[in-house]
Order: structure tokens, then sequence, then C-alpha cells
């Protein structure tokens, strides 16, 4: 079990005040902002990014890069590793 995709699936559930979803309800790979997944809005994004820098400290500041970022669980657990690696470094 990946401790980061499960926290951040409690942490997506809470700053986005998904109180109908369990953690065992999102699978790591679905599409957040996709109908087929948990059909996440724009303001969701901004919820994100912020639950990045509060649970991560980690700031999105390329666009770009957050929308790669956001994808599924699965793609925000590598970027927050990938990002904490970039600054231990």
């Amino acid at each position: 079990m990946d401790n980061l995709k499960e926290d951040l699936k409690k942490q997506i559930i809470e700053q986005l005040n998904l109180e109908d979803l369990q953690v065992s309800d999102i699978d790591d790979d679905a599409l957040l902002f996709s109908d087929q997944g948990l059909g996440l809005d724009s303001i969701d994004a901004l919820e994100l990014i912020v639950l990045l820098e509060q649970y991560h400290g980690i700031q999105v500041v390329n666009p770009d890069e957050g929308k790669e970022a956001f994808l599924s669980v699965s793609t925000m657990a590598d970027y927050i590793r990938k990002r904490k690696a970039e600054q231990i470094a």
C-alpha cells in the first residue's frame, strides 16, 4: 500500500468536502477531472493547489506542471515525490 496515495485521497476528500466518498472509492489512476473519475472542476483545481502547499509545502507555479500533476492521485504522488527530491538536492 502506498501511504502517500492514501494520504492524498484523505486530503482530497477533506479539502474538497467530498463527504460522500471514501478513500476506497478513489482509484489511484482515475482521472480527477473526468466524469469517469471524480469530475472535479477548475475551482477544485485551485483547492488542489492549496492542498499541495498546505500539506506538502509545494507551490505549483507552472500551470503546465499543474495540469500534468493533477491528472490522477498517482500523478499527484509522483509530482510530490519529484518536487521533494528537488528540494533536498
